[in-house]
């Protein structure tokens, strides 16, 4: 983009210059392995940055349409078309999970709700499960193996963000009243990705996008890691790639333009290219905290580590929030307290600030401890805040 039009749309070149900048000393230093980042204002593209390696292993360098394992920047896709059929009144954000699935109703998840389970309160299990990969990789049998689960904690009583169980029981409960004899897979090609024009994405592997796919390796290692990176490694090649695999929580492949339309659908307020996914109502009904003062109890084994204070999970229906007050990120400080997105573990996520009229989307490769990640694209975030002037 030329320096006029950075000017023309509100932003100091010499300060934008200053984001590609961090990201390339990040891959020169080894922190990371490449990136694909794009930024856009008013729908028009400011940034548009490809660099580093997609297999640095194999000297592989990242192309414009480069594959990657999205991890849990993939929950808003499972959320959306959720959040499609609360508008069809399918689905009610009030009823019990069991009106759905009613062999989900015991061992105290009786009370348990779609409400619950969007805004990480219901209790339901936050780690990944010990289970066998044939369980984790199946929708229909990890909610099999969720229904026979005490919960860890009452419903609504503290934020326990689960990080795979929550998202295929949603999934089942989108098949069970709008699935109509499709995996939810193709639900989601059908319903979401198709309709958007979201070329290069998919639930699981997808033969034509294997040759072009980044393999999931970690490039930082420190004990106090809530994924180590061997464990990341094998949750993306041992489960979400395994054939036939869905994991809803995370196991998306896609690519960057793939991911900013996304975050440009959402930014339009729920449509894009006269193809309309959700209402505004329904994004403005999104977007809201929840989760109060809650912390997330995720992070509770590496504060003492960093030395970080709790700060609010502020949680919307599916989306994270940026919130009030001082974080370690994933936002940027200069953010607006309506910015809200979703990150995926030590590699990827996407933001829309509407008060600015902003997107932003990030995949990597080369996994990096999930605190250094938060900060990482914090650091982004404020570089690309800071360079917006006007």
């Amino acid at each position: 983009m030329s320096t006029a039009s950075e000017a023309k749309l509100g932003f100091d070149p010499a300060r934008l210059a200053r984001v590609e900048e961090a990201l390339r000393q990040d891959v020169e230093t080894g922190f990371i392995h490449g990136a694909a980042m794009r930024v856009s204002r008013r729908g028009e593209t400011i940034l548009d940055f490809v660099d580093g390696y997609a297999d640095k292993t194999a000297d592989k360098p990242l192309q414009k349409d480069s594959v990657f394992v999205t991890m849990s920047t993939g929950k808003p896709f499972t959320v959306v078309l959720v959040l499609s059929l609360v508008e069809r009144g399918l689905l009610r954000l009030h009823s019990p999970v069991a009106d759905i699935i009613p062999e989900f109703g015991k061992f105290g998840k009786e009370s348990v709700n779609l409400f619950h389970l969007l805004t990480h309160t219901s209790g339901i299990l936050g780690s990944v499960p010990s289970a066998d990969p044939a369980v984790l990789s199946s929708i229909e049998r990890l909610t099999d193996y969720a229904c026979n689960l005490p919960l860890d904690c009452l419903p609504g009583e503290r934020v326990n963000y689960s990080m795979v169980v929550a998202h295929s029981v949603l999934a089942t409960m989108c098949l069970r009243v709008a699935g109509r004899g499709r995996s939810f897979a193709q639900m989601l090609e059908q319903d979401l990705f198709h309709p958007l024009g979201m070329r290069d994405t998919s639930l699981g592997p997808r033969e034509d996008l294997m040759s072009r796919l980044c393999p999931v390796r970690a490039s930082q290692e420190v004990p106090y890691n809530l994924l180590p990176g061997d464990a990341v490694e094998f949750l993306a090649h041992g489960i979400m790639l395994a054939p036939g695999a869905e994991l809803p929580a995370g196991g998306y492949i896609t690519t960057i333009d793939d991911l900013h339309r996304f975050a440009e659908m959402l930014r339009r307020g729920g449509e894009l290219n006269g193809t309309r996914i959700l209402s505004p109502a329904m994004l403005r009904l999104s977007t809201r905290n929840y989760t109060g003062s809650f912390r997330n109890a995720v992070w509770d084994p590496i504060l003492s580590v960093r030395g970080w204070q709790p700060w609010p999970a502020y949680i919307g229906l599916g989306f994270r929030l940026r919130g009030e007050g001082l974080s370690p990120g994933p936002f940027g400080m200069m953010n607006s307290a309506e910015t809200f997105g979703h990150f995926g573990a030590g590699s990827s996520g996407f933001w829309i600030d509407p008060a600015s009229d902003l997107s932003f989307s990030l995949l990597t490769t080369g996994l990096i401890e999930e605190s250094h990640n938060l900060e990482r694209t914090a650091k982004l975030a404020d570089l690309v805040m800071s360079a917006l002037i006007g």
